[in-house]
Protein backbone atom coordinates (compact mmCIF):
# COMPACT_ATOMS: atom_id res chain seq x y z
CA UNK A 1 0.00 0.00 0.00
CA UNK A 2 0.74 3.36 -0.41
CA UNK A 3 1.60 6.23 1.99
CA UNK A 4 -1.82 7.86 1.08
CA UNK A 5 -3.75 3.87 1.66
CA UNK A 6 -1.87 3.28 4.27
CA UNK A 7 -2.96 6.71 6.21
CA UNK A 8 -6.70 5.94 5.12
CA UNK A 9 -6.33 2.24 6.46
CA UNK A 10 -4.98 3.06 9.97
CA UNK A 11 -7.57 5.68 9.80
CA UNK A 12 -10.60 3.06 9.49
CA UNK A 13 -8.87 1.51 12.33
CA UNK A 14 -8.28 3.75 14.80
CA UNK A 15 -11.64 5.13 14.32
CA UNK A 16 -12.95 1.55 14.92
CA UNK A 17 -11.07 1.99 18.30
CA UNK A 18 -12.74 5.20 19.41
CA UNK A 19 -16.12 3.16 18.78
CA UNK A 20 -15.20 0.15 20.79
CA UNK A 21 -13.48 2.87 23.72
CA UNK A 22 -17.11 4.35 23.25
CA UNK A 23 -18.87 1.23 23.66
CA UNK A 24 -16.49 0.72 26.85
CA UNK A 25 -17.21 3.76 28.53
CA UNK A 26 -20.82 2.74 28.39
CA UNK A 27 -20.64 -0.51 30.07
CA UNK A 28 -18.40 1.19 32.12
CA UNK A 29 -21.34 3.57 33.42
CA UNK A 30 -23.10 0.57 34.32
CA UNK A 31 -21.19 -1.08 36.37
CA UNK A 32 -22.12 -2.99 40.11
CA UNK A 33 -18.99 -1.85 42.02
CA UNK A 34 -17.07 -4.40 44.13
CA UNK A 35 -17.36 -3.48 47.91
CA UNK A 36 -13.43 -3.64 49.30
CA UNK A 37 -12.24 -3.85 52.97
CA UNK A 38 -10.23 -0.59 54.45
CA UNK A 39 -6.96 -2.53 54.06
CA UNK A 40 -3.90 -0.95 56.19
CA UNK A 41 -1.14 -0.63 54.36
CA UNK A 42 2.33 1.33 55.25
CA UNK A 43 2.50 4.99 53.99
CA UNK A 44 5.80 6.87 54.18
CA UNK A 45 4.76 8.48 57.25
CA UNK A 46 4.00 5.54 58.88
CA UNK A 47 0.45 3.38 58.61
CA UNK A 48 -2.26 4.73 56.40
CA UNK A 49 -5.77 3.32 55.49
CA UNK A 50 -7.22 2.71 52.03
CA UNK A 51 -9.68 5.18 52.81
CA UNK A 52 -7.22 7.65 53.25
CA UNK A 53 -5.51 7.58 50.32
CA UNK A 54 -8.51 9.80 48.64
CA UNK A 55 -7.36 12.86 50.53
CA UNK A 56 -10.61 15.25 49.67
CA UNK A 57 -11.08 13.23 46.38
CA UNK A 58 -14.29 11.10 46.07
CA UNK A 59 -12.11 8.65 43.83
CA UNK A 60 -8.44 7.04 43.95
CA UNK A 61 -6.47 5.24 41.13
CA UNK A 62 -4.00 3.18 42.46
CA UNK A 63 -1.63 1.71 40.30
CA UNK A 64 -0.32 -1.71 41.36
CA UNK A 65 3.53 -1.53 40.53
CA UNK A 66 5.83 -4.44 40.89
CA UNK A 67 8.55 -2.23 42.35
CA UNK A 68 12.03 -1.01 41.80
CA UNK A 69 12.96 -4.28 40.09
CA UNK A 70 10.67 -4.05 37.22
CA UNK A 71 12.05 -1.73 34.41
CA UNK A 72 8.43 -1.96 32.76
CA UNK A 73 6.80 -0.71 36.14
CA UNK A 74 9.37 1.87 36.30
CA UNK A 75 8.64 3.01 32.53
CA UNK A 76 5.05 3.14 33.69
CA UNK A 77 5.47 5.57 36.54
CA UNK A 78 7.98 7.36 35.30
CA UNK A 79 5.12 8.13 32.46
CA UNK A 80 2.54 8.92 35.60
CA UNK A 81 4.99 10.95 37.33
CA UNK A 82 4.50 13.25 33.97
CA UNK A 83 1.33 13.95 34.11
CA UNK A 84 0.83 13.42 38.35
CA UNK A 85 -0.56 16.87 38.39
CA UNK A 86 -3.22 16.40 35.37
CA UNK A 87 -4.40 13.18 37.39
CA UNK A 88 -4.60 14.64 40.89
CA UNK A 89 -7.19 17.46 39.71
CA UNK A 90 -9.06 15.37 39.04
CA UNK A 91 -8.66 12.02 41.25
CA UNK A 92 -6.32 10.75 44.27
CA UNK A 93 -3.36 8.79 42.92
CA UNK A 94 -0.97 6.54 44.29
CA UNK A 95 0.98 3.62 43.67
CA UNK A 96 1.29 1.10 45.55
CA UNK A 97 4.41 -1.92 45.33
CA UNK A 98 5.73 -4.58 47.59
CA UNK A 99 8.95 -2.63 48.30
CA UNK A 100 9.53 -1.58 51.66
CA UNK A 101 8.82 2.70 52.07
CA UNK A 102 12.44 3.01 52.21
CA UNK A 103 13.62 1.59 48.94
CA UNK A 104 10.07 3.11 47.54
CA UNK A 105 11.76 6.38 49.21
CA UNK A 106 15.04 5.76 47.58
CA UNK A 107 13.95 4.75 44.47
CA UNK A 108 11.38 8.11 43.83
CA UNK A 109 13.69 9.92 44.71
CA UNK A 110 16.03 8.92 42.07
CA UNK A 111 13.45 9.04 39.28
CA UNK A 112 12.10 12.10 40.76
CA UNK A 113 8.62 11.04 41.25
CA UNK A 114 6.50 13.11 42.68
CA UNK A 115 3.43 11.03 43.35
CA UNK A 116 2.45 9.64 46.92
CA UNK A 117 3.45 5.79 47.38
CA UNK A 118 2.83 3.13 49.98
CA UNK A 119 3.87 0.24 50.68
CA UNK A 120 1.55 -3.16 50.70
CA UNK A 121 4.09 -5.78 51.44
CA UNK A 122 2.90 -8.06 54.50
CA UNK A 123 -0.92 -7.46 53.44
CA UNK A 124 -3.46 -9.43 51.64
CA UNK A 125 -4.00 -6.30 49.35
CA UNK A 126 -2.13 -7.23 46.26
CA UNK A 127 -3.57 -11.02 46.47
CA UNK A 128 -7.02 -9.44 47.30
CA UNK A 129 -7.13 -7.32 44.20
CA UNK A 130 -5.72 -9.72 41.87
CA UNK A 131 -2.48 -8.52 41.13
CA UNK A 132 -0.56 -10.95 43.02
CA UNK A 133 -0.08 -14.85 41.83
CA UNK A 134 1.60 -17.75 42.79
CA UNK A 135 2.67 -18.72 39.62
CA UNK A 136 4.46 -15.52 38.24
CA UNK A 137 7.44 -14.06 38.34
CA UNK A 138 8.68 -10.89 40.96
CA UNK A 139 7.05 -12.37 44.14
CA UNK A 140 3.98 -13.23 42.21
CA UNK A 141 3.30 -9.50 41.43
CA UNK A 142 1.49 -8.65 38.38
CA UNK A 143 0.63 -4.37 37.10
CA UNK A 144 -2.26 -2.87 36.76
CA UNK A 145 -4.47 -0.43 37.86
CA UNK A 146 -7.57 0.01 39.95
CA UNK A 147 -10.25 2.84 40.30
CA UNK A 148 -12.13 3.35 43.59
CA UNK A 149 -14.69 5.09 44.80
CA UNK A 150 -15.39 6.11 48.49
CA UNK A 151 -18.73 6.34 49.74
CA UNK A 152 -19.11 7.70 53.11
CA UNK A 153 -17.68 4.59 54.94
CA UNK A 154 -17.62 2.50 52.33
CA UNK A 155 -14.69 1.74 49.64
CA UNK A 156 -15.95 0.85 46.18
CA UNK A 157 -13.82 -0.61 43.24
CA UNK A 158 -15.08 1.22 39.94
CA UNK A 159 -12.84 -0.89 37.61
CA UNK A 160 -9.29 -2.28 36.92
CA UNK A 161 -7.02 -3.98 34.59
CA UNK A 162 -4.02 -5.14 34.09
CA UNK A 163 -0.82 -3.09 32.87
CA UNK A 164 1.93 -4.38 30.23
CA UNK A 165 2.83 -4.01 26.70
CA UNK A 166 0.41 -1.86 24.29
CA UNK A 167 -1.86 -0.89 26.52
CA UNK A 168 -3.72 2.32 27.16
CA UNK A 169 -1.07 3.35 29.96
CA UNK A 170 2.04 3.73 28.30
CA UNK A 171 2.90 6.09 25.24
CA UNK A 172 5.54 4.04 24.52
CA UNK A 173 4.37 1.17 22.86
CA UNK A 174 1.64 3.45 20.69
CA UNK A 175 4.23 6.46 19.57
CA UNK A 176 6.49 3.20 18.58
CA UNK A 177 3.20 1.49 16.49
CA UNK A 178 4.01 4.43 14.29
CA UNK A 179 7.07 3.22 13.35
CA UNK A 180 7.04 0.34 10.58
CA UNK A 181 8.87 -2.38 12.67
CA UNK A 182 8.22 -0.92 15.84
CA UNK A 183 9.76 -2.00 18.58
CA UNK A 184 8.92 -5.20 19.43
CA UNK A 185 11.94 -6.89 21.15
CA UNK A 186 12.16 -3.12 23.53
CA UNK A 187 12.72 -3.92 27.06
CA UNK A 188 12.54 -0.97 29.12
CA UNK A 189 15.83 -0.45 30.86
CA UNK A 190 16.66 1.82 34.68
CA UNK A 191 18.75 4.47 32.57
Amino acid sequence: MNYVETKSALEAKRAQIASIREEMRAIQVDVEPQAVEDYELCGWEGPVRLSQLFGDKPDLILIHNMGRGCSSCTMWADGFNGVYDHLASRAAFVVSSPDPVEVQREFAKGRGWRFPMVSHAGTNFALDMGYRRADASHGGYQPGVSAFRKEGDRILRLSDTELGPMDDFCVYYHLMEMIPGGDAEFTPKFS
